[in-house]
């Protein structure tokens, strides 16, 4: 068993890290897939998300790689048909600039300051929502609307991309059970090709060589206002990413470097992602699974793997390549994965022992659940909240101004 003993670079971790970015592949090319973003540049920016994250916390680097947020996959996606990518990047750079924020606020104030302003109570229903909300999109591909197939088609493909991922997971082993997405797309790929779907097209057109489509930022208040609440489920997911790679390696990185510095690190990552036109950065926790397989904890492994991602983000070929992945591909693996985050949302709830026979606790989570899923809007003319925004904001509101219950009997 290797021991966490700091950043050494060797280069025989070289292939290590090259096989870390392989369990990362998956989700990282999916949420560009999902929200219209260009896949080589959410690789590019995967790569300098983590080198940055990596020079933030150079003091004591976590073994971690970030990539592309699921979190944002439905903010990603409005934004994208509401403003535009170039907007849309300005709001993901304001996103950054948030965790940034929180960063100096634990720097200022401590960690429990954090804990204070958003509380399981808040966070789980917030997390729970970002998946309710995605599943009718979901939904759709699977279902193939708006595509040239077949209903019946559509469904058969979708079912074996759900039913490849749900096996992989359940009865996977070492690795392999750190790759179900990519399992779940290569057999719904193969039944595709063999439905006679995929137009190779895209791939013997493209150049081996090519320049990421990067697309510059602009800013524009609605896009702004609408992303940054978004960050508040990725800030508190990158809290337990930090906690369970701190497990792994049995070397306590909250204390040092310090949520205060991976905050930082996360943060600048994600508005570094935004100035490229790529998805928000986070803390993968599939690449944490893999650290605590292989028990290979130097940090210097993500640097390899970061390299290798900058370093595909320039193969035309591989980008035209996945953009020939069939819809209901997707939407089979989808149905799974929003579910999931709404899963982890509850969890949360769970774990932490919220209990919702407290009044005030009821009337946080079911606000931020129907306002958030229920299409409410609030147009203040300059800016406007809605959907997960719009629930973030009302559970922190009301978390900040309801009193605690002391003691209550029924209703």
């Amino acid at each position: 068993m290797e021991k966490y003993e700091g950043y050494n670079l060797r280069l025989r971790d070289a292939l290590v890290g090259v096989q870390f970015l392989f369990v990362a592949f998956g989700a990282l090319v999916l949420v560009p897939i999902l929200t219209g973003l260009d896949t080589s540049v959410a690789l590019f920016t995967a790569g300098i998300g983590t080198l940055m994250f990596q020079l933030v916390t150079r003091k004591n680097i976590p073994p971690i790689f970030l990539a592309s947020s699921f979190a944002f996959i439905a903010p990603l996606s409005f934004g994208v048909r509401e403003w535009g990518i170039a907007a849309t990047m300005g709001g993901v750079i304001a996103a950054g600039l948030f965790y940034v924020a929180l960063s100096l606020l634990v720097r200022l104030r401590g960690e429990g300051f954090l804990h204070k302003i958003l509380p399981p109570v808040v966070v789980g229903p917030v997390i729970m929502t970002i998946g309710l909300i995605l599943s009718p999109a979901a939904v759709n591909m699977v279902m193939g609307k708006g595509a040239s197939y077949t209903q019946a088609q559509s469904l058969s493909i979708a079912l074996v991309s759900l039913a490849t991922v749900i096996v992989v997971m359940m009865f996977g082993r070492g690795m392999l059970r750190l790759v179900p997405i990519l399992c779940g797309i290569a057999a719904g790929y193969c039944v595709s090709l063999f439905v006679g779907i995929v137009d190779f097209t895209p791939i013997l057109s493209a150049p081996w060589f090519a320049l990421p489509h990067f697309t510059a930022p602009v800013f524009k208040l609605e896009a702004v206002i609408y992303m940054v609440p978004i960050a508040i489920a990725p800030a508190i997911e990158h809290i337990g990413d930090m906690l369970a790679i701190s497990n792994v390696t049995k070397e306590n990185f909250l204390k040092n470097p310090g949520l205060k510095n991976t905050l930082l690190g996360d943060g600048l990552a994600t508005s570094l992602a935004g100035c490229f036109g790529g998805p928000p950065n986070t803390t993968y926790s599939e690449v944490t699974g893999a650290v605590s397989i292989t028990k290979a904890y130097n940090p210097a492994i993500m640097t390899f793997a970061a390299l290798a991602a900058i370093l595909l983000a320039f193969v035309g070929k591989l980008g035209a390549a996945l953009s020939t992945i069939p819809a209901p591909v997707i939407g089979g693996i989808m149905l799974l994965l929003f579910g999931i985050i709404a899963s982890v949302g509850m969890e949360t709830l769970i774990k932490n022992g919220v209990d919702l026979a407290e009044p005030r606790n009821m009337i946080i989570v079911a606000l931020i659940f129907v306002c958030a899923i229920g299409g409410m809007v609030l147009d203040f003319g300059a800016m406007s909240f809605s959907g997960v925004g719009l629930g973030a904001l009302i559970g922190i509101t009301l978390n900040l101004v309801l009193p605690k219950t002391k003691h209550f009997e029924g209703y």
